[in-house]
C-alpha cells in the first residue's frame, strides 16, 4: 500500500528579475520526465530514433517511487502534456487545458487513449479528450509530430497517445495505494487509491481520484474568479492470459467533473462526464512470420454541459448541452522480413456529435430561442495504415502511408434546413478520400546521426468547420458558421533533426516545415447578422490559399556528475497565411532550463521556465501582445526507509517569486496562477 500527502502554501510575491542570475545556463531545456525510444540496433551509439517521438513519463501513485526525479508527483495530465517540446497548452481556466502540436489546435490532432478514438462534446472546446482520464490511468503519453502520428488516424500536425498503465501480468500479487493531496494557491484538495491484482495468468488494475479545486490566486495576489473546478475518475484494466502468447484485455474508464468554472469564457461547466471502454485480443504468435497481432473493440460516450447559472450578471442566459458517441475498433499485426519490419493496420470509427442551445430571456413574457449548433452529424471512418522499417547498414528508413474513407451524415431535418439557409444545395451526406504518405531516413555517423523526412497528408473538416450553426467564440467576439462544402486540409511536410553526442553530453537541433495548402480558418462576412449579443460580427470557415508554419529547437542534457543533471531547449516559432498575415496561437521564442540531482535517497529540480515578448500577434483573431516572464520553480524530496518498505517526501514551490504573467496560449489574457507550494507523501506496501 501506497499512501501520498501532499500540502501548499500561497505566499505573498513580488517580481524580481532573478531570472538574470539563471539565463547564462538557458540555452535550452528538455524535461526528465521526457525520453525518446531507443533504436532497436542496440550496437548504435543512437540519441535519436527514426521517429521523431516523445514519451513523456507519467509518475503518479506507484510510479511516484520510481520517478523520484519528478518535479512534482501529483500534476495534472495537463501539467505534464506541458513538459513536452512540442506540445502547448491553450487555458480557459484552472481546468481541461486544450494541447496544441506543432502550433496547431486539435482539429489538425489526432488524439486518442491507447489507440481509441474519442471526440469531445463541447462546441467551446471545454472538454478537450486530455480532460477525461488522469495520470492515476496512465503509464505515459506518446507524442508523434506530422504524419508519424498517421498510425493512430488522418492528422496534420501529429498525434497524442495516452497509454493506459497495466500491470501486464507481472508476479506481485496484492498491491494497494491511497493518496491524498493539497495545494494552498487554489486549495486543491486530492484523494485517490489503487487496489491491484497481479499474476502470471491474471491482472486487475482499478483505482479513483478525486479533485477538487477553489478560484487560484495570479502573481500579486489577484484572485481568478470562476476557476474552481470539482473532478472523480475510476478505472479499471484487466487482463487473462489464455495461452503463452495468447491474451484477452479489457479496460474501463468513468470520468465525470462538476460546477469547472473558466474564467476566460462567459460561460461555465456543470456536467461533464465520459464513459470509455474497451476489449482486445492480443496474440504474439500469430501466423508464420506474421506476429504481435492485436485487435480492439471500444466504445466511449460523453455528455457535455455548458450554462451560466452562476454568472452574477449575463445579457441572457442560455443552456448548451452536447453529446458525443464514438464506436470503433482496429486490428493491426507485424511482419518480419529479412531487414525489413512490416507494420499493417485496419481501423475505423462511428461518431454522433449533437449540440443545442437554449437561449432563455430575462423577460419571461418573451418566447425561448433554441437552436441547434452541432445538426447531429454522425462521420464514419475507416482506412487502412502500412508502415515498413528498414534495417541500414549505418542508418535506417521508414516508409509509411494511409488511405481512408470518411462520410458525413447530417441526420436531423431541422439542423440540416438551419444550414440550407447558407447553402441552399447542402446535400445530407458526402463522402471524402484521406491520404497520408511519408519517408524518414536516418543516417549515423560516429557520434552524429541525422535524420530527414518528408510527408505529405491532408485532413477533413471538424463537425464545427464543417456543419458548426453560429458558434461564438469569445477570444475574438465573433460568431462562427461551418462550410460543409469546404476542401480538404492538404499539408506538405518536411522535418530534420540533428544530434551529437560525447561522454555525458548530448545536443539536438531538430525543425519542421509545415506548407498546408486550402488552410481552413474563419473569416469575416460582413453580410451576416450576429446571433451572440455583444459579438463583433459572423466568421464563417473557409479554404484560405495556403499558410505556412516552421518550428525550430535546440535541445542539450549534460551528465555533470551521477547522480547531477543539467538539461534545456530554446525554441522558435512562426506562423503566416498566403497575405502575410500571423496564424494565431503561434509561440514566441521560449526557454526552459533544469537541474536535477538524484540519487537513491535524495532528489531535487531547480528549473527556469520563460519566453519573450510576443510580437507576432494578430489582432483580427483577438490576439494581442503578451509580455515577456521568467518563472522559477524548486523542489526537493527524500527517501526514508522503513523496514522494508519506503516512504518518500516531496516538497516544492512553483511560481517562486509570484510573478504576475500571461502566456500568448492564455484565453483573453488570463493570469496564471501565482507562488504555490505543495508538499507530498508516498508510503507504499507490497
Amino acid at each position: 500500500m501506497k499512501l501520498t500527502y501532499s500540502f501548499g502554501a500561497r505566499i505573498g510575491g513580488s517580481k524580481y528579475p532573478v531570472y538574470l542570475l539563471f539565463l547564462f545556463i538557458t540555452l535550452l531545456y528538455q524535461q526528465n520526465v521526457q525520453a525518446q525510444q531507443p533504436i532497436t540496433d542496440p550496437t548504435l551509439d543512437s540519441i535519436l530514433t527514426i521517429d521523431l517521438k516523445e514519451v513523456i513519463v507519467i509518475s503518479s501513485f506507484k510510479k511516484s517511487m520510481e520517478h523520484k526525479a519528478q518535479s512534482k508527483p501529483l500534476s495534472t495530465l495537463d501539467q505534464y502534456l506541458e513538459s513536452s517540446k512540442k506540445v502547448t497548452m491553450i487555458k480557459r481556466g484552472a481546468y481541461a487545458w486544450d494541447p496544441m502540436l506543432n502550433d496547431m489546435g486539435s482539429e489538425r490532432l489526432s488524439i486518442t487513449i491507447d489507440g481509441m478514438r474519442i471526440f469531445g462534446a463541447c462546441t467551446d472546446k471545454m472538454d478537450p479528450i486530455t480532460s477525461y482520464v488522469d495520470v492515476s490511468n496512465l503509464s505515459d503519453v506518446q507524442v508523434n509530430s506530422g504524419q508519424q502520428g498517421a498510425r493512430h488516424g488522418n492528422t496534420i500536425a501529429g498525434a497524442i497517445d495516452m497509454r493506459l498503465e497495466k500491470s501486464n501480468f507481472k508476479p506481485t500479487g496484492w498491491t494497494a495505494t491511497v493518496e491524498t493531496g493539497y495545494e494552498t494557491n487554489n486549495a486543491s484538495r486530492i484523494v485517490g487509491g489503487e487496489l491491484n491484482f497481479s499474476d502470471e495468468r491474471f491482472y486487475l488494475d482499478t483505482d479513483i481520484i478525486h479533485r477538487k479545486a477553489e478560484n487560484y490566486f495570479a502573481g500579486g495576489g489577484e484572485e481568478v474568479a470562476f476557476s474552481q473546478y470539482e473532478k472523480y475518475n475510476l478505472s479499471a484494466n484487466a487482463g487473462y492470459q489464455v495461452s503463452k502468447n495468447q491474451k484477452l484485455l479489457a479496460s474501463f474508464i468513468f470520468d465525470e467533473a462538476h460546477d469547472v468554472g473558466y474564467p476566460a469564457l462567459p460561460m461555465d461547466v456543470s456536467l461533464a462526464r465520459a464513459f470509455i471502454g474497451s476489449i482486445s485480443w492480443i496474440q504474439t504468435e500469430f501466423i508464420g512470420e506474421l506476429t504481435h497481432w492485436e485487435t480492439k473493440l471500444y466504445a466511449n460516450t460523453i455528455t457535455h454541459v455548458m450554462d451560466d447559472s452562476k454568472r452574477p450578471e449575463v445579457p441572457i442566459r442560455m443552456d448548451m448541452p452536447g453529446w458525443s458517441d464514438t464506436y470503433g475498433f482496429y486490428s493491426q499485426a507485424k511482419l518480419t522480413l529479412d531487414n525489413h519490419a512490416f507494420l499493417g493496420k485496419i481501423d475505423g470509427f462511428y461518431n454522433r456529435s449533437l449540440a443545442e442551445m437554449t437561449m432563455h430571456p430575462n423577460d419571461p413574457n418573451k418566447q425561448e430561442m433554441f437552436m441547434l449548433t452541432w445538426p447531429d452529424v454522425h462521420t464514419l471512418n475507416y482506412g487502412f495504415y502500412l508502415e515498413d522499417n528498414v534495417n541500414l547498414k549505418e542508418g535506417a528508413l521508414k516508409v509509411s502511408t494511409r488511405f481512408a474513407l470518411q462520410s458525413f451524415n447530417v441526420t436531423d431535418d431541422f439542423g440540416l434546413n438551419s444550414l440550407k439557409i447558407f447553402y441552399p444545395d447542402l446535400e445530407r451526406r458526402q463522402t471524402r478520400t484521406l491520404k497520408s504518405v511519408s519517408v524518414h531516413y536516418q543516417k549515423n555517423f560516429k557520434k552524429l546521426q541525422l535524420n530527414l523526412g518528408i510527408a505529405y497528408g491532408d485532413r477533413a473538416p471538424s463537425v464545427s468547420e464543417g456543419f458548426g450553426f453560429y458558434l461564438f467564440n469569445s477570444f475574438d467576439n465573433h460568431d462562427y458558421i461551418g462550410d460543409p462544402e469546404l476542401k480538404n486540409e492538404k499539408v506538405l511536410e518536411g522535418n530534420f533533426k540533428i544530434g551529437y553526442a560525447l561522454k555525458g553530453f548530448t545536443i539536438g537541433f531538430e525543425g519542421n516545415y509545415f506548407h498546408t495548402r486550402d488552410y481552413i480558418i474563419g473569416e469575416i462576412d460582413s453580410n451576416l447578422s450576429v446571433m451572440t449579443i455583444g459579438a463583433d460580427g459572423v466568421k464563417v470557415y473557409t479554404n484560405l490559399s495556403y499558410a505556412n508554419l516552421y518550428n525550430l529547437s535546440v535541445d542539450m542534457d549534460y551528465k555533470i556528475t551521477t547522480e547531477l543533471d543539467w538539461s534545456g531547449l530554446v525554441t522558435y516559432h512562426r506562423g503566416t497565411d498566403h497575405n502575410g498575415r500571423n496564424l494565431p496561437f503561434i509561440s514566441p521564442f521560449t526557454y526552459r532550463t533544469q537541474l536535477t540531482y538524484d540519487d537513491e535517497h535524495f532528489s531535487g529540480t531547480l528549473s527556469l521556465t520563460g519566453a519573450l515578448d510576443q510580437t507576432k500577434f494578430n489582432p483580427g483573431f483577438g490576439e494581442d501582445r503578451t509580455q515577456a516572464y521568467a518563472i522559477l520553480s524548486l523542489s526537493l524530496g527524500k527517501t526514508f526507509s522503513l523496514g522494508k518498505n519506503d516512504l518518500y517526501a516531496k516538497v516544492g514551490l512553483e511560481n517562486l517569486f509570484d510573478t504576475y504573467y500571461s502566456t500568448y496560449s492564455d484565453w483573453n489574457n488570463i493570469p496564471r496562477m501565482g507562488r504555490n507550494f505543495f508538499m507530498t507523501l508516498s508510503y507504499a506496501i507490497n
